[in-house]
């Protein structure tokens, strides 16, 4: 009677065995790290609510990018904490501005090394919101000339790619038009078409001070109830020009990755976000769980729904692991 037992438990019986038909292999050259430079000299500063991240300024930035480099990462994304702000964040332009300083720095010193630029205007703005206000509500295509500006201005400090934030309705074919005629043509857009409003996000806004001053940011960015209209963006975002297509945050909406990855031939970004990464943190320093283990683990689940690309806090550590 026992023949007719079907055996999948052959193909676990050892860790070569199991390497041998895994389906899904995580590896360093799937992540971006985020880092976050400040104004200033030789800072570093722990983020408190984001632990083992820091503030730094664009000095300390270039050698953590070597670092980066040295580990197999192959590419950084820079956000950046301006020394003003104004109503329409225009030191989001300027090219004497952390970020761009930062992305010029880190390219002539790790050439080979990717660098990703964030654009969006809420960390620039003395209001916090992603554009220029109309009263209490941020004009969409009043919006779009802003965020022209911010791309073009990164890609001249040496962006690879332009990853717009802001969730306003047309970016792309903005974006695009206006690196195009910049003669950024082989500048690429990895567009957050994919950005839910959501509460994961609370230790970014520490870090990046960008939390809103009045209201939320539920008129521009997706309601977690959505589906359909997931998909929607992804498809207006590839026929606008977007050339890679990322779904934030990540571990609460694998679904919605999986739906994307079947949809599309683009690749597909992850963002494994702030809220998610300091969860992780604080479990694992109160002994709660196995942190290596559960970093691999969620990674590799974002991987498995159909992310060619993940955006983690967690690379530093998961690329020495790996």
């Amino acid at each position: 009677m026992f023949n007719k037992i079907i055996r999948p438990r052959r193909l676990r019986i050892s860790e070569n065995m199991r390497s041998l038909v895994s389906e899904t292999n995580l590896t360093v050259k799937d992540f971006v790290y985020p880092i976050f430079v400040v104004p200033g000299k030789n800072i570093r500063e722990e983020i408190p609510s984001m632990p083992n991240c820091y503030h730094l300024s664009v000095d300390n930035a270039v050698e953590l990018a070597k670092k980066i480099s040295a580990l197999g990462i192959l590419a950084v994304e820079v956000f950046g904490l301006p020394e003003y702000k104004d109503e329409i964040g225009s030191s989001a332009w300027d090219m004497t501005s952390p970020v761009q300083r930062a992305i010029s720095e880190i390219k002539k010193a790790v050439p080979e090394l990717l660098i990703v630029g964030d654009v969006c205007l809420c960390q620039y703005t003395s209001h916090g919101h992603c554009g220029k206000l109309c009263g209490s509500y941020v004009d969409n295509d009043e919006t779009l000339k802003l965020l022209q500006k911010v791309a073009v201005s990164q890609a001249a400090a040496g962006a690879d790619i332009i990853a717009p934030s802001d969730m306003m309705d047309g970016r792309i074919a903005a974006i695009r038009e206006a690196l195009d005629e910049n003669n950024f043509s082989n500048v690429v857009i990895m567009s957050y078409a994919v950005k839910y409003a959501s509460g994961f996000y609370g230790p970014f806004r520490d870090a990046a001070n960008s939390a809103p001053q009045f209201g939320d940011r539920k008129q521009y960015q997706m309601d977690c109830a959505n589906v359909r209209e997931a998909l929607k963006e992804v498809a207006l975002d590839i026929d606008e020009g977007a050339d890679i297509i990322m779904v934030k945050p990540a571990l609460a909406y694998l679904d919605i990755v999986s739906k994307v990855r079947a949809e599309i031939n683009n690749p597909v970004a992850v963002y494994n976000v702030s809220g998610e990464y300091t969860m992780v943190k604080a479990a694992a320093a109160n002994g709660w769980i196995d942190e290596r283990r559960i970093v691999l683990e969620s990674l590799t689940s974002m991987k498995r729904a159909g992310a060619d690309i993940i955006i983690t806090y967690h690379a530093i550590d998961a690329a020495q692991w790996l």
